[in-house]
């Protein structure tokens, strides 16, 4: 297969009418950015004006558009996913199912349907290759979720043979960058961790406590990497299966715990509760498929990333 090069092209996007659900959001921002710099004419609809879960309101939020990159979602961390297991399975789903038929009814050229790492099963052999997602049933905790999330695979294939729609799976690693949640209820596991040794150095004291044992793993994907990723998969992607997104780097949370806590100057000691859970065991990707397909990489290290995550959030603060 012919190596391309992980650019995008302007070529192909400038001009073009692109709507991006969740276009506000963590995500969102740098993939609106990045379409913007590249030409598209990009229009984000609003959560208060357009609620996806209703089919009319869905319709109208894409309405015109020529391409559709979807991220919104009902997301969190473990600690929101424990809470709210009804509301993540109904809104993702309901979501998704409505997304798709306005992108039919429309006749949308390119849908870019985000699908998530949470989507796989809770033992799946490591690497995660995309052949294994439907080998079995999610972390529980991420289960909800995760199952909504591997619906939108479902629906890619279903509407590429009955009605020719042009969609696509990316499945994101975990994400992490500036500007992303780091409220400590409803944060992922890198803001989580930032905020609680940025405060715990400011405020002097001697112990940051984490969640669990620091044994398992994750793969970490910077926020504009995953970007990246995604428009060119609206540019190059012409397959409705699952094509993984991430770094292929492993990480142990209790490694990630060492740097974090090294980069912020925090001078105490880490205390791990074990009466919380841990998540899924390990977790990290097989990113071949990404590369074969769409010529993408990501460029960002952890230890770089984690810096500029940090700077953000030190800033956003003072």
């Amino acid at each position: 297969m012919i190596n391309m090069g992980g650019a995008p092209e302007s070529s192909f996007w400038s001009g073009r009418r692109v709507v991006v659900t969740g276009g506000a959001g963590f995500l969102g921002k740098p993939t609106v950015r990045m379409l913007g710099e590249l030409g598209a004419e990009v229009r984000v609809p609003r959560r208060a004006e357009h609620d996806l879960r209703d089919a009319g309101a869905c319709r109208q939020a894409i309405k015109g558009a020529e391409a559709v990159i979807h991220l919104a979602a009902n997301v969190g961390g473990i600690g929101y996913n424990l809470r709210n297991p009804a509301p993540l399975a109904h809104d993702n789903t309901l979501i998704g199912l409505n997304l798709f038929e306005a992108c039919r009814e429309l006749e949308v050229e390119k849908l870019v349907a985000v699908c998530s790492v949470c989507a796989y099963p809770k033992h799946t052999p490591i690497p995660f290759r995309e052949a294994d997602m439907w080998t079995g049933y999610p972390e529980e905790s991420n289960a909800p979720y995760g199952l909504a999330k591997r619906m939108v695979v479902v629906l890619s294939d279903a509407y590429r043979r009955q009605h020719g729609l042009d969609s696509c799976v990316p499945v994101l690693a975990n994400l992490y960058g500036p500007d992303d949640n780091f409220d400590l209820e409803d944060s992922h596991v890198i803001a989580a961790m930032i905020r609680k040794y940025v405060e715990a150095r400011d405020a002097g004291h001697e112990q940051v406590t984490l969640w669990g044992s620091g044994s398992p793993s994750r793969e970490f994907l910077y926020v504009d990497d995953a970007a990246q990723a995604l428009v060119l998969a609206a540019e190059r992607l012409d397959t409705s299966e699952p094509v993984n997104i991430g770094t292929g780097v492993e990480t142990s949370i209790r490694e990630l715990a060492e740097l974090i806590h090294e980069l912020t100057g925090f001078t105490g000691e880490t205390a791990w509760d074990r009466s919380k859970p841990d998540g899924q065991p390990r977790r990290f990707l097989d990113v071949s498929r990404a590369r074969e397909l769409m010529g993408f990489e990501a460029s960002m290290p952890l230890r770089d990333g984690l810096a500029q995550t940090i700077e953000s959030f030190q800033a956003a603060r003072v």
